[in-house]
């Protein structure tokens, strides 16, 4: 863990979709037809599950990196999200901050390796 990113207890990420089962299926849909996308899903997940290159990378923080659906995710996240989703977020013993925008997680083209060295980066 880099001395930056041990300014946080947990990352938080926001995926840009729901989890109810209308949701899981409207998301899967809509990305097979280019009409939905969230950048943090390209990530984590492939097609139907998570992926191994993420479970390896997330691995090497030592610090939890916690995932959830706008619908699932806690009050005090969304707050802070503002509606702007996907997000990850930083939580520190008196604060929770963004630390990266969709901006940011797409520059990572999909790449787990890329995501952690930015949140390393932080």
């Amino acid at each position: 863990m880099s001395e930056s990113t041990s300014q946080f207890s947990e990352f938080i990420g926001i995926y840009n979709a729901e989890s109810t089962i209308l949701g899981e299926l409207s998301y899967w849909i809509g990305a097979r037809l280019g009409v939905r996308h969230c950048s943090l899903c390209d990530i984590t997940h492939g097609l139907f599950t998570q992926r191994t290159e993420w479970k390896a990378c997330v691995s090497t923080l030592h610090i939890p990196f916690i995932t959830h659906h706008i619908n699932d995710a806690p009050a005090d996240a969304l707050h802070v999200a503002s509606g702007n989703f996907p997000v990850i977020l930083g939580r520190s013993t008196n604060r929770l901050t963004v630390v990266l925008d969709d901006a940011q997680i797409q520059e990572c083209n999909g790449s787990a390796d890329a995501l952690i060295a930015a949140l390393r980066a932080l």
